[in-house]
């Protein structure tokens, strides 16, 4: 009876092994890949548009933005590249990859997101409207049957043509490649008002004083914003987290101190 019971202990033991090595081992879950490094990150912008990107008297590439994007790219580990483009195409130079990031005074926009990522914003700025001094021009009541300048692509243009009534009362909207020839044409008489972010206009007419005169009324508030290919989330989201450090450690606050006189960053 010992017997026949070890025998049979013996037979279930067996069955038990070969079910073991039938029975397929379950594949451990696969590790997520890990995020690929930015190596390079090829800036666009405007290279006439002080203080947020400009060329100095050495013809090197300065501003409040160069600033920003350097040490973001310092500390995503990234080596920066400044490309200058045009800047009325600059949805079409991101979305062919010619640049991988637009940094330069882009305003937030409706219409800009159908085409472009932003990250959160970190600045305000303004539509403001810059005459010459003497000008008869008070208000934006004044601007009907005047020629009014503003730079080509820029959120200028959309901030006038939400205006219905004051886009209709003007004589023309005359759209330039650049702030600096519109400022030129406004001081000689060839254009009457330009509309222009604030911290351009501020900037350029601090350093003419008498010239220039700056009216209260403006075309609104709006936001700049970083601005990637919408498929480009990765790069989104690391660009995102450098600039809130950048917000919560000082730097940024040091780098606007140092163009603007006091921290403005949003």
């Amino acid at each position: 009876m010992k017997k026949q019971v070890s025998l049979l202990v013996l037979a279930l033991a067996a069955g038990l092994a070969l079910s073991g090595c039938g029975k397929k081992e379950e594949a451990a879950p696969a590790a997520a890949p890990a995020p690929v490094a930015v190596s390079k990150i090829v800036v666009g912008l405007d290279d006439n548009f002080p203080p947020m990107g400009f060329r100095d008297e050495k013809n090197a590439l300065v501003g409040f933005d160069i600033d920003l994007a350097r040490e973001a790219a310092k500390r995503l580990g990234a080596e920066v590249e400044f490309k200058p483009i045009d800047w009325n195409a600059k949805e079409a130079e991101l979305g062919g990859k010619r640049v991988d990031v637009l940094w330069n005074g882009l305003t937030i926009t409706d219409k800009r997101k159908e085409q472009i990522a932003f990250t959160a914003p970190y600045l305000e700025n303004r539509q403001i409207i810059v005459v010459a001094a003497g000008s008869p021009i008070k208000g934006k009541a004044d601007l009907a049957g005047k020629v009014i300048g503003v730079q080509e692509g820029s959120s200028a243009v959309e901030a006038i043509e939400k205006d219905a009534a004051t886009l209709k009362a003007i004589k023309e909207l005359k759209k330039f490649g650049d702030n600096v020839t519109a400022l030129m044409d406004l001081k000689t008489g060839r254009l009457e008002a330009l509309v222009v972010d604030e911290v351009v206009g501020r900037y350029y007419t601090a350093k003419k004083p008498g010239e220039y005169v700056i009216l209260e009324d403006n075309f609104g508030t709006e936001e700049y914003g970083v601005g990637v290919r919408k498929d480009d989330g990765e790069l989104l989201a690391r660009l995102q987290k450098a600039i809130d450090e950048m917000k919560k450690d000082g730097a940024a606050g040091r780098i606007s101190s140092q163009w603007f006189g006091k921290d403005i960053v949003k």
